[in-house]
């Protein structure tokens, strides 16, 4: 288990380098429409329905998202202003989200639901745990296991809502001529690469709660 787990960590770090590396590489080869990411994410939030839906620009790298209170695409300077396939894949699958979001998609829908319980468990669960470890407690452990099982639901959530706006993204960037079919690999790699660190994280996560559980039923036998 212990080795699973630091693989997973690997995997992770590993992750992330990968999508910073597959965004860069991508970033010096223009989308041949000449769209910005802003140019791409109008288009196809406007050919959906949803003019209403703002777009901004935000500071940072990667810090690109769609805020689902406010209903905005949000996208970091570099998504914005670029004519890159990095910047209109992203900014199109932060669309994908606002599209999701216009037709109620289910997984999308359930992980609004759960997130401000998500806020509240993925706090507390840690002191409940190490609480229930270091006192010999199994009620506070089995209460942090319940907590934590919280947190890593909404991961697992969040893959088919991220794989989902992706495969929209790529579809609609096609039907509208935001890419031509050659530059479609290109978009697939950026983000695959995005793709693959939610999973990365959702399978830490995985891993930890069961091995918490193990440790707990573990400890209750003896």
């Amino acid at each position: 288990m212990y080795i699973l787990i630091i693989a997973a960590f690997l995997l992770t770090i590993w992750a992330q380098f990968r999508v910073k590396g597959t965004f860069k590489k991508w970033t010096h080869v223009a989308a041949s429409s000449g769209l910005t990411g802003y140019q791409a994410a109008r288009r196809m939030l406007d050919s959906n329905g949803l003019h209403d839906v703002p777009i901004e620009a935000v500071r940072g790298s990667l810090t690109d998202h769609y805020d689902p209170i406010h209903r905005v695409v949000r996208l970091s300077e570099p998504v914005y202003y670029e004519r890159s396939i990095s910047a209109v894949s992203v900014a199109c699958h932060e669309v994908g989200h606002a599209i999701q979001h216009s037709v109620s998609y289910p997984f999308l829908v359930a992980r609004h639901r759960i997130f401000p319980l998500v806020n509240i468990a993925s706090g507390i669960a840690p002191f409940l745990l190490l609480a229930g470890f270091l006192m010999n407690q199994f009620n506070l452990i089995g209460i942090g296991i319940i907590f934590f099982s919280v947190a890593v639901l909404f991961q697992l959530i969040t893959l088919p809502v991220e794989f989902n706006a992706s495969n929209r993204a790529r579809a609609l960037m096609v039907s509208g001529g935001m890419i031509t079919p050659d530059e479609e690999r290109g978009v697939a790699k950026v983000l695959n690469a995005a793709a693959l660190t939610y999973v990365a994280a959702a399978l830490l996560s995985l891993l930890e709660l069961i091995r918490y559980i193990l440790i707990f039923t573990q400890s209750r036998e003896e």
